[in-house]
């Protein structure tokens, strides 16, 4: 999908270029300027020159301190003595959160109800009161705008807000400032906020810089919208943070100026980038943070041969669901498999089994012995989950168990 667009300029759009300066000055030294760094290996499997913007590294693990920042610094006194009011699902949360508690300005966070639990914990620690309602950011929204109402409190947007767009486009703006060279900026887009600032800031400072948007497919709503399309969204995804039903308008508004494409990925993907920051960088991408690097790798056509900078805009994922999403991994590219084999019920069967496998280089993890329910009496069926190489060495295992007359399958790994 492309905007058509004649002309770069920022004239007319509710955020401009100075806005953006403007936010980068107000907000040094209270947010980290995080390093932007290129990946040897992750350009080499690209066929691209690849930088990364690790905004995982800031306090809160995400890139939102900055715009909430920026946000809660413009407040008049008597907004402040007030407290604000957000709705999250999760980082802007812990943005607002934080930054409220360092400048004593009372906050109160309503979050969906589908919030991993270290967003919804770290919100807290941070001194703000929570609310947890809604199965959709958009129920909590309602929520919140109820609440701010009721207790006169200043409603601060995670994304359709010219303070908190100027402010996510500081991203941009210290990317450029210690990477001058990139041509292509890849931004995950939940309501937008982000992806408009850093446009702003990057087609400000060079006009033929494209700026491509990633989102997760199930919401797509930006490049629905972009497209002419009906919005439909909905469903479960890894990318809870960029699961949002409803773009800003004023994000909007910038994106149809300025926005080269909009991609979407699916889940598989977005699974394999996080756990390829892992396996690579060496560092933690949540779910929406991965989508940048979920497209490069989707999309090769629009990256071969171009300096591009990814965005990692946040950490923030649940141990559990990463440990899983690793594990996954490891399934998906033949490093665990699960093999079942029928044996004869005899002493000394099991061993032999393992001693096979074990002399063809595989890690024995888990085993499942199974009488009473096979079809023959003196036959066992045995499941074995076995730690492997790779896809190839699954091949070495099976042979090394069917030249020993074993009748084996793949049941799952190694595309069973």
């Amino acid at each position: 999908m492309t905007t058509g667009m004649t002309s770069p300029t920022t004239a007319a759009l509710p955020v401009s270029l100075a806005d953006v300066r403007a936010a980068a000055a107000r907000i040094k030294g209270a947010v980290v300027h995080t390093p932007c760094l290129r990946s040897e290996t992750l350009s080499r499997i690209a066929s691209a020159d690849i930088w990364i913007k690790f905004e995982n590294l800031q306090f809160t693990a995400s890139f939102k301190e900055r715009g909430a920042l920026n946000t809660l610094l413009q407040l008049t006194d008597e907004e402040r003595r007030r407290g604000v009011i957000a709705m999250s699902a999760g980082n802007h949360a812990q943005g607002v959160a934080y930054h409220a508690g360092r400048l004593g300005i009372p906050a109160t966070i309503v979050m969906p109800s589908f919030t991993p639990n270290t967003k919804v914990k770290h919100t807290r620690d941070h001194g703000a009161r929570v609310v947890l309602l809604g199965n959709t950011l958009a129920e909590a929204a309602t929520e919140a705008h109820r609440l701010a109402a009721a207790e006169k409190l200043v409603f601060v947007h995670p994304y359709d807000d010219a303070r908190v767009i100027a402010g996510q486009g500081t991203i941009a703006l210290e990317m450029l400032q210690d990477v001058p060279e990139l041509d292509t900026l890849v931004i995950p887009v939940g309501g937008g906020g982000m992806i408009a600032g850093c446009a702003v800031a990057a087609r400000g400072l060079k006009p033929d810089l494209k700026v491509i948007g990633v989102e997760s497919a199930g919401y797509s709503a930006m490049r629905q919208l972009l497209a002419g399309e009906p919005v439909t969204v909905g469903g479960d995804t890894i990318a809870e943070g960029i699961a949002v039903r409803d773009i800003g308008q004023a994000p909007l508004a910038i994106a149809r100026a300025l926005l080269d494409r909009v991609l979407s990925v699916d889940e598989v993907a977005i699974e394999r980038a996080i756990a390829l920051f892992l396996e690579v960088e060496k560092t933690v991408a949540e779910g929406a943070g991965a989508t940048g690097l979920a497209a490069l790798l989707a999309y090769p056509q629009y990256f071969t041969g171009r300096k591009v900078g990814l965005v990692l805009c946040g950490g923030n994922i649940d141990t559990r669901l990463l440990a899983s999403v690793l594990l996954r991994g490891l399934v998906r590219d033949g490093r665990i498999v699960r093999l079942r084999l029928m044996i004869g019920d005899a002493p000394g069967q099991l061993a032999r089994v393992a001693g096979l496998i074990g002399g063809a280089g595989g890690n024995i993890v888990e085993v499942l012995h199974q009488r009473l329910f096979g079809v023959v009496a003196k036959a066992t069926e045995l499941d074995v989950t076995v730690e492997t190489r790779d896809r190839a060495h699954v091949g070495e295992l099976l042979a090394a168990l069917q030249s020993d007359g074993f009748k084996v399958r793949v049941l799952e790994g190694a595309d069973a």
